[in-house]
């Protein structure tokens, strides 16, 4: 964008008495000053302003679903403020001008600090390791992959998120004194009760990975794979790089794909798979199609379910909305040929399946994006002696602690699965929780409580 179209973008703040953005936002974004500081051509002052409540502003800058957009007063009669545009050019900004720079700890604070080791290295994680490392303590973060970031690494594909630039924010956390220690599976590898032997506090934040099934006949044929299964793979061919012709174990290459889940775990399945050249894709969702604008039952400052178009649906593929997957249909060699689906019609709040719709979709490779049911109650969690609740999440307090002492969660295992907004604030704000255990007190923010949820209507 034009220096002179976002500057622009940014007068159209109208500096709210009450600005809801910040309602819309969990990390409490300071957008009305950051956008005055735009308009005004500040643009370090108004960098200043962004990181005083995100670590990662490109993450967000380019992952999140801008709740705060929907929350803008102006979108009321208007377009809103194009919130998310203009945070992303102003921190590629500050990289171009070198004003993102290290923040180590004082010597003195450093001295004070303790042991605290920080398990994941998703957005959840490393907001809450960068927030310990700047209070002065010695962090060390596990991840079970061979390099960390979490699903921000092999989740998201490099179109959506160049690896680049997660790099750029771990060689800054490395730069003020945290350790990463990668290829680590915390509960074998190091068991719990080095972790709490070794550390004086440890903080979960390993995500809710644990993928939601399709239970249907048919269901265990060759080439029906979890999104996460493809996704991670077809991250790793592309980091290999095509000159080392690298190709993924699951390619969707000139095959016909149909992906079961229409969010944006989905979207980026489709983006993907047309990127490796299949031949057709067709992405499912069980739901109906949603309105264009926001729904009565939906008002503002609420964060509508509308019908939203992104970068990969743009590319190709076909979209069927208010359709059940029935059953899938094998050929001779134990493959998936063909998925068979139903219409559904919404009945007294619930789907119900619309009898003699049932047709026939021919697919040899079936891809499941329908979502996360929870954390993975492994070795980790055993170990400590830690239950999972009915959601499947660690339970915790309002202050992000869990009933063991010293042991804290924060992001998707303790809220279930969520935006990358929430968990870069719950990040955060469990640092803040840990900084005070561990010292007494603490100057570090917290963005929300634990028990914090999105904006909705009253009774809802």
């Amino acid at each position: 964008m034009r220096d002179a179209d976002l500057e622009r973008q940014a007068s159209r703040c109208m500096d709210c008495g009450i600005p809801f953005c910040h309602n819309g936002c969990p990390l409490g974004n300071l957008i009305p000053e950051w956008n005055e500081l735009v308009s005004r051509q500040h643009w370090r002052d108004a960098v200043v302003r962004l990181h005083a409540t995100n670590n990662f502003p490109e993450f967000t800058g380019l992952l999140c679903p801008a709740p705060c957009e929907s929350a803008c007063v102006l979108g009321i009669n208007a377009d809103p403020v194009a919130i998310k545009q203009v945070e992303l050019e102003l921190i590629d900004r500050a990289w171009a001008e070198g004003w993102v720079v290290s923040q180590p700890p004082g010597p003195s604070a450093a001295a004070a600090g303790k042991r605290v080791a920080v398990v994941g290295s998703g957005p959840a994680g490393l907001a809450a390791a960068q927030q310990l490392t700047r209070a002065g303590h010695a962090v060390t973060v596990f991840e079970r992959d061979d390099l960390a970031g979490g699903l921000l690494r092999y989740g998201i594909p490099e179109f959506k998120l160049e690896k680049w630039r997660l790099d750029r924010r771990l060689d800054q956390i490395r730069s003020e004194g945290a350790a990463f220690e990668c290829g680590v599976a915390v509960g074998t590898d190091v068991t719990a009760a080095d972790l709490r032997r070794d550390y004086q506090a440890i903080v979960l934040a390993c995500g809710a990975r644990v993928p939601r099934g399709l239970q249907v006949p048919g269901a265990g044929l060759a080439g029906i794979h979890q999104a996460m299964e493809y996704l991670p793979l077809a991250n790793r061919a592309v980091l290999a790089g095509a000159r080392a012709g690298a190709s993924p174990a699951i390619s969707a290459h000139g095959r016909h794909v149909v992906i079961i889940g229409g969010g944006d775990t989905g979207s980026d399945c489709l983006g993907t798979a047309l990127r490796q050249g299949a031949a057709i894709v067709t992405q499912l969702e069980i739901m109906p199609q949603p309105p264009q604008q926001r729904p009565a039952g939906q008002p503002w400052p609420t964060h509508p379910i509308i019908f939203r178009v992104s970068t990969s649906h743009e590319e190709g593929g076909e979209r069927v909305y208010a359709v059940s997957t029935q059953e899938f249909l094998g050929d001779e060699n134990g493959r998936v040929r063909a998925v068979r689906l139903a219409d559904v019609d919404p009945k007294d709040g619930r789907l119900t399946v619309r009898r003699d719709t049932e047709r026939d979709i021919a697919c040899d490779l079936v891809l499941l994006a329908m979502g996360f049911t929870g954390a993975e109650d492994g070795e980790l969690l055993s170990g400590m002696g830690i239950s999972l609740t009915e959601r499947g999440t660690v339970p915790r307090d309002g202050g992000y602690a869990t009933t063991l002492p010293g042991v804290f969660v924060a992001g998707d295992m303790g809220r279930g699965q969520s935006l990358i907004v929430w968990a870069i604030a719950e990040g955060r704000s469990a640092a803040a929780a840990v900084d005070r255990f561990l010292s007494g007190t603490s100057a570090l923010p917290v963005a929300i409580p634990a028990s914090a949820a999105p904006l909705r209507l009253a009774g809802r």
